[in-house]
């Protein structure tokens, strides 16, 4: 949202408005592309993974985050690796990228998975503390974060293993109106290369965060460090 903010900004300049009043909508993982793509939201502010198949339906703006797919399961429940979910029931929220990877790698693999697809992500989660689900397949960034604000992050583990390449995340705006993702490039172009994004991540990912003082302590990695240094748009 930090981002968002200075988007919103620039747009307001760009336009020459004296004011720009925001409109927040609250989205989930199978509503964003058609708010979107209806022009019911101008701009998803979230953590979208951007690919080919999304880019048929949506436009996507610099990468502002890198992350790979994980699986969080209750610790002492002996899962190391994916074989280990074999036969076992495992939850993924509805239109994410993540339950289509699972399912590729279930079917691939033969390893008679039951799928759990969720409305979201917090149900997803829910399953695996309530032990009606053995894993959660999420963004490990995500899944870090909600293990972080579990009322005990102990009884959780976080995957080593991942189930894709580290891949982007970007803001979603309507295909057609370059106009705008232009301006919204160029305002995170500016936050990245002046490296103000520095402090904004340190912000996010290495201080405690309020209300409850979380601290993901998660350095930026080498590949976000490369995206920020030059802003280009992801084509996989």
């Amino acid at each position: 949202m930090d981002l968002c903010h200075q988007v919103v900004e620039a747009v307001r300049q760009h336009l020459k408005l004296d004011k720009l009043t925001v409109d927040y909508v609250a989205a989930t993982s199978a509503t964003r592309f058609v708010l979107v793509k209806s022009g019911k939201i101008d701009i998803e502010c979230a953590a979208t993974t951007n690919n080919t198949e999304r880019r048929k339906i949506v436009s996507f703006s610099y990468p502002h985050f890198t992350t790979a797919t994980q699986y969080m399961s209750r610790r002492g429940d002996g899962i190391t690796k994916i074989e280990d979910l074999a036969g076992r029931s495992v939850a993924a929220a509805s239109g994410t990228v993540n339950i289509e990877q699972l399912n590729t790698i279930n079917r691939e693999r033969q390893l008679n998975i039951g799928v759990l697809p969720t409305k979201t992500n917090s149900e997803a989660f829910d399953l695996v503390a309530n032990a009606r689900a053995s894993a959660f397949v999420w963004d490990g960034i995500l899944l870090a974060a909600m293990i972080a604000q579990a009322p005990d992050p102990s009884k959780f583990e976080l995957s080593e293993e991942t189930l894709s390449p580290p891949e982007p995340y970007g803001l979603l705006v309507r295909h057609g109106d370059e106009e705008f993702r232009t301006v919204v490039n160029a305002a995170l172009e500016r936050i990245f290369t002046s490296r103000e994004i520095n402090a904004i991540y340190k912000t996010w990912f290495m201080s405690p965060i309020p209300p409850d003082g979380m601290n993901l302590n998660l350095p930026m990695s080498p590949t976000l460090q490369a995206a920020f240094t030059a802003p280009t748009d992801y084509l996989d």
